[in-house]
């Protein structure tokens, strides 16, 4: 145990746990294994996620099954234009047999929080998770409640249909640790998935492999990992490296290079190592960076896209050794 009570691992530990939570996701969702282990680092750094996917891949799946594999409490939220910040948060209830107010918990006091459709509810619906996904607090009325750790945001959206949509915010979505797709399974998974969902639902026979409190102990154990001087370096040059570049309006933050350097500390933690490496950096950095960048009007007229400026800045910056 540490000083507040959490209990510790060993990197050899944190392997392990971090494997098993893949496999675990595997048994239920066909996607490629880099991906839902990405899932899972998204966790570990204490960040929250966005999907962007075509309808019908398994992105409610996924999130339903990440719970399951952690033990913990789940909530799932629709988002659609109606829906209230309150309906998010919770509201104070007049209580008549007491005579006062009390406070009725919203669904994002859960572990784990999936947002369907971020985009289809007002920016002031979206902007309530704000204050949760950045403090880890809701506050109601001038009262401020607590969100549980483990807390993690997880948030859908569909590429290919806006209309009637509310883009987020540039600063909201800063505030997502990282965008994944899970694309479309292979043939064989494909032909697999007819037969596993069609007799039987796996996500219902889905077995825990940790627990809340072991995902604690990786958080630490991740945020303990050495970064020499040179790495955090060498992050700041890709971003810098973004901000420079004419063919973007807007290029990466510091609350990115914060992201990409958690993200590759639990990376470099589920390869069982106690230091983090440039290589960490790299395979991190498209998920972590390219949500954050706007492509100037010009460079997206010709095609380009925030993902190929991230792999450009890739190539470009010199990496330390």
């Amino acid at each position: 145990m540490d000083a507040v009570g959490r209990r510790t691992v060993t990197v050899d530990d944190a392997q392990r746990t971090i494997a098993s939570v893949v496999e675990n996701l595997q048994r239920v969702v066909h996607a490629p294994e880099e991906t839902l282990r990405l899932v899972v680092l998204c966790l570990v750094a204490e960040g929250h996620l966005i999907i962007e996917d075509l309808p019908g891949v398994g992105k409610t799946t996924l999130a339903k099954a990440l719970a399951r594999s952690l033990d913990v409490s789940f909530s799932r939220l629709q988002f659609t234009p109606d829906l209230l910040p309150s309906d998010v948060t919770g509201v104070n209830v007049f209580n008549q047999a007491q005579n006062e107010f009390e406070f009725r918990p919203g669904p994002v006091f859960a572990n784990l929080l999936l947002v369907d459709e971020i985009n289809r509810a007002s920016p002031k619906t979206q902007s309530a998770l704000l204050e949760c996904m950045q403090e880890r607090q809701v506050t109601i009325d001038g009262f401020s409640y607590e969100l549980a750790p483990p807390f993690m945001v997880m948030a859908t959206q569909n590429p290919i249909e806006y209309e009637g949509t509310y883009p987020l915010p540039e600063a909201q979505l800063d505030r997502f640790a990282m965008r994944v797709a899970i694309g479309y399974p292979t043939l064989a998974d494909e032909s697999r998935m007819l037969s596993e969902q069609t007799s039987g639902s796996p996500l219902e026979t889905l077995e825990p492999v940790t627990n809340g409190q072991e995902v604690l102990a990786l958080v630490a154990e991740a945020q303990a990992i050495f970064v020499e001087e040179s790495v955090n370096r060498y992050v700041v040059a890709l971003l810098r490296h973004t901000r420079a570049d004419s063919r973007l309006y807007l290029g990466g933050s510091p609350r990115a290079g914060i992201s990409i350097v958690r993200v590759a500390k639990a990376r470099a933690l589920a390869d069982a190592r106690d230091f983090l490496s440039p290589d960490d950096v790299k395979a991190v950095a498209e998920a972590v960076l390219s949500h954050r960048l706007i492509v100037a009007p010009e460079a997206r007229a010709a095609g380009t896209t925030s993902l190929d400026l991230v792999r450009d800045a890739l190539d470009k910056t010199p990496v330390p050794v």
